[in-house]
Parts: structure tokens; sequence; C-alpha cells
């Protein structure tokens, strides 16, 4: 199974060490993985800005990149949301175009959700230890209905604990450009989560997007917390972290 890495911007730039973990799963899971060297940003930004012009060239940019691949992965659910629910969108005036990308859409997954629905997997390939809380991110959890699977996943682990935060499906503030705009609504509702990652009494938050990672442990460090450690789920199914 030939499988092509949509590895991200951020994890890119900010976070190589996710993507590297993601391919040690789809590795162990069995998976050929490939990275497309030439490829870029989703177009997200753009498209939530209103430049669906931009967010078209990306779009066409990812068809010709990854069309071949059996399937696509990427370890965020707001890309993986991006190219599943809103690429179709915009070729609804080409219909050639927008059949490929129906295509390629329905074989992109976000990450957990590939490892869990589609791989089915059993084991995992590392170790880790520790009791963690959970951040159900909002594009992979309204978008692409990502909850039970990367909880199921870390259960394959009996030293994983997780416990609960309170609201673990609201927001963290991030929202993309939404944190750009309104930065005192966004900082608010990041103080909110914060509140409640405290509350669950554990000093790890886990979670599957890196723009609430780099969001959440941002607000966490310039409030002083030091020992909170704030990890995507792919670090911990890998013994990464």
């Amino acid at each position: 199974m030939r499988v092509g890495l949509f590895v991200t911007c951020l994890v890119d730039v900010m976070r190589p060490e996710i993507g590297m973990a993601t391919v040690k799963l789809l590795e162990s899971a069995g998976c050929t993985v490939e990275v497309p060297m030439s490829q870029t940003c989703c177009g997200q930004p753009g498209y939530n800005s209103g430049d669906s012009g931009a967010a078209r060239e990306l779009a066409l940019k990812y068809l010709a990149e990854f069309e071949g691949f059996d399937y696509v992965v990427a370890p965020s659910g707001s890309c993986g949301g991006m190219i599943r629910c809103h690429y179709p969108d915009l070729f609804r005036d080409d219909p050639d175009i927008r059949n490929r990308i129906e295509a390629l859409a329905s074989r992109t997954w976000e990450l957990t959700s590939f490892l869990h629905d589609v791989l089915k997997i059993d084991s995992l390939p590392g170790q880790f230890e520790g009791e963690v809380t959970y951040h159900d991110s909002c594009s992979g959890l309204r978008e692409l209905g990502v909850q039970k699977q990367p909880r199921a996943l870390m259960a394959l682990n009996p030293k994983i604990r997780v416990t609960e935060m309170k609201d673990a499906r609201a927001c963290c503030g991030f929202g993309g450009t939404f944190s750009v705009k309104y930065g005192n609504i966004s900082t608010a509702i990041v103080d909110e989560k914060i509140e409640n990652i405290h509350g669950a009494g554990t000093k790890c938050v886990v979670l599957g997007d890196l723009g609430c990672m780099l969001n959440i442990e941002g607000r966490l460090r310039r409030q002083g917390d030091e020992q909170t450690r704030v990890l995507h789920v792919a670090q911990v199914l890998a013994g990464e972290a």
C-alpha cells in the first residue's frame, strides 16, 4: 500500500518530529510511505480569508502531487478537513476536476482515523508511559468525526492513562486566522481551555492538530507553566515523546 504523507506546513516548519513519528506509525503498520518534496500548503488560510483563487491553485497542486497514491495521510484534522470537505466545492464549476478531487479527497485521511478505521491496527511501535488528558481539535472532530479513534489507539498501550478534561470538545481559541483577527476572544477561549487542562490533574495534554498544540503550549508558557507537556498524538503512539 503506497501512502503519500501530507506533512502540513506547521509540522514541516515548527515540529518536524511529528512528521517522523507519523512515518514510524505508518511504516510499522505495513505502509510504504512517500513524501512528495514539492508539497506546501493545503490552502486553508486563504480559503478561510476569502481567497478562493489561491485555494484553488493549491488544491490543483495537491491533486498533481498526490493523485497517484492509494491513500494520503495527514497528521492534522484541520488540513484533512479542508481537503475532504472543502476542496470539492472549489471546483463546483469544473465537473471533470471536481470528480478527480472528490476521488482523491475520499482517499485522504487524518492520521488516527486512518490507523484505526482503515488499517485497524492492534499494536503500537513504541512505548509511552504516563497520565494524559486529550483535547479534541475542532476540524478533526466536527468535519471528520475524529474523537474515539485517538483514544482507542492510546488504549492499545496499557501504560497510557487518559483522564478526560472538562469540555474536551470545546475550541482552544486558535481557529487559524481567527486568532489573528480576534486576539482578545482567542485568548479568553484558550485561558478556559488551560484551566480545564489543569483541572484534569495531569502534566500532559495530547492532541491531533499542531495549530492547537502551538496555541495551547504558547499560552501555558506565557502563564509561567513550564511543566505541562503538550504532545501530538503521533508522538505518543509512536513512543517518540
